[in-house]
């Protein structure tokens, strides 16, 4: 609770105006071109993979997994497990409250941002799930351990480097995307049903408890069966929303397009937007949604029983697709849709977050009190497991850090701080989760530009074998 009351008793407003000039400095060029750059570098090296190999990483997501079924393959789950983990902790309030608190900051044009930040973070979150298969250990509980803590080690030999990373990925667990923004999130949803934060805080911190206390295998299950569920729900909702106003999509696609290099298109209404403060906003916001170069989804896919680093690479792009390019772009379209009577581009507009989005969803909707349900309902679904997964990934760092003698102390922690999360301030909690998040990606960078080859070579080695294995069905059904 100290960090709690700290934020609380002090000045609010001062406080959150230090914090915002440290996320100016973590968020400046140097991180975004490394971001990007890392994107785009692999994008032309593996020769615009995530366009074309795109049906087949589907196709391992919806088919049949015959290699989960192998005793051969090494693993804890399931790859479609191991995707629904990835999912339930980028699946979150960043595509509900990340995408209206970007649009509101930095207007249409931030959504515009990032859709290219998730294009060319498809190509990262492949290299991320083939290092992660490819460096992945076995730790002394006989459970699989990976991700960049253990590609930046056993692959470039910087084990400094990788205690670092795993450091900030506790951070990010205890104080980013884990447990404030979603548990916070989840409050305020619940209240716009009459029911008080202290009671959300309770029964969310012990639903938290039930799960995460029995480990991957448990979170696995719930996310599996939960991810799939609310994403269609929610996708449902959206597509009815953009059906019933479908006249006005190639106007607000064109204002989004416009407003990404001329913020003033929008009429002049948001204050201080320029193209940088657009850009800025959609790349953070869409690294918080979709976590792409974060480092965080390899540790999950680490756990996927596979024997193929390239076939977990591909599914593991599936988690941007689905996550940015769908889910975000739909919510963002329905807020612009609305924008003209939501207000949410008039200066001094105090609507904000989960009431942005819920507002444009009520406006876009026939019946507007449906509106309000799909977006609060799935708003705490999104953030449940966002909960759950980032618990996973943060115990998987300590782990790193402390040994397996530090997961249960981790976990109790990591409960007390959900128990904490409904009582801090929306705007504050975004802002330290850029910080930490931005500290978290440029380990983890580094890495994948270190073992750049490595994924090359994965890549061309797995393509060139099924292309064998074609080859050699031809042939034996002409024989």
């Amino acid at each position: 609770m100290l960090f709690s009351n700290f934020l609380l008793a002090g000045n609010t407003s001062t406080i959150q105006n230090v914090f915002q000039k440290i996320d100016d400095i973590i968020w400046g060029p140097p991180l975004l071109i490394l971001l990007v750059g890392t994107g785009i570098y692999l994008t032309l090296r593996l020769k615009l993979l995530q366009v074309f190999k795109l049906p087949l990483a589907l196709k391992y997501v919806f088919g049949k997994d015959e290699e989960a079924q192998n005793d051969d393959a090494h693993g804890d789950v399931s790859s479609f497990g191991a995707l629904c983990t990835a999912l339930s902790a980028t699946i979150g309030t960043g595509n509900i409250v990340g995408v209206a608190t970007a649009v509101k900051a930095g207007g249409p044009g931030a959504l515009f941002w990032m859709w290219i930040a998730a294009f060319f973070g498809m190509a990262t979150k492949y290299a991320e799930g083939v290092l992660a298969i490819k460096y992945r250990e076995v730790d002394e509980n006989g459970q699989m351990c990976g991700g960049p803590m253990y590609y930046i080690q056993n692959g470039l030999g910087m084990k400094w480097l990788a205690k670092l990373f795993a450091l900030f990925g506790v951070g990010v667990a205890f104080f980013g995307i884990g447990t404030f923004g979603q548990v916070n999130s989840i409050a305020a949803a619940a209240q716009n049903f009459n029911i008080p934060k202290i009671a959300t805080a309770v029964v969310i911190t012990a639903l938290v408890a039930l799960v995460t206390l029995g480990g991957i295998k448990r979170i696995s299950k719930v996310s599996e069966a939960i991810v799939p569920f609310m994403a269609v729900a929610y996708i449902i909702g959206a597509v009815i929303v953009l059906a019933c106003n479908f006249r006005a999509i190639p106007q607000a696609l064109g204002l989004i397009i416009t407003s990404a290099f001329n913020p003033k298109a929008v009429g002049g209404a948001i204050a201080g937007v320029t193209v940088s403060v657009a850009l800025r906003n959609g790349i953070a916001r869409g690294v918080f949604s979709n976590e792409s170069g974060l480092g965080s989804a390899p540790i999950a896919a680490a756990a996927a029983k596979t024997n193929f680093p390239a076939r977990q690479g591909l599914i593991s792009m599936t988690g941007t697709f689905f996550d940015t390019i769908l889910i975000c772009t739909m919510t963002g379209l329905v807020i612009v849709l609305t924008s003209g009577s939501t207000g949410v581009f008039e200066v001094g507009a105090t609507i904000e977050g989960a009431g942005l989005t819920s507002a444009a969803f009520e406006i876009g909707l026939p019946i507007a009190t449906i509106g309000k349900y799909i977006v609060n309902i799935g708003l705490v679904f999104f953030a449940f497991t966002t909960i759950l997964g980032w618990n996973y990934y943060g115990e998987k760092c300590m782990q790193y850090l402390c040994g397996t003698k530090s997961i249960m102390p981790y976990r109790i922690i990591y409960i007390v701080l959900v128990a904490i999360g409904p009582f801090l301030p929306l705007e504050l909690i975004f802002i330290i989760a850029d910080i930490v998040n931005g500290c978290m990606a440029f380990p983890n960078l580094v890495g994948l530009i270190g073992l750049r080859k490595v994924v090359i070579k994965e890549t061309e080695d797995y393509f060139n074998s099924l292309e064998n294995e074609k080859l050699g069905n031809k042939e034996y059904d002409l024989a």
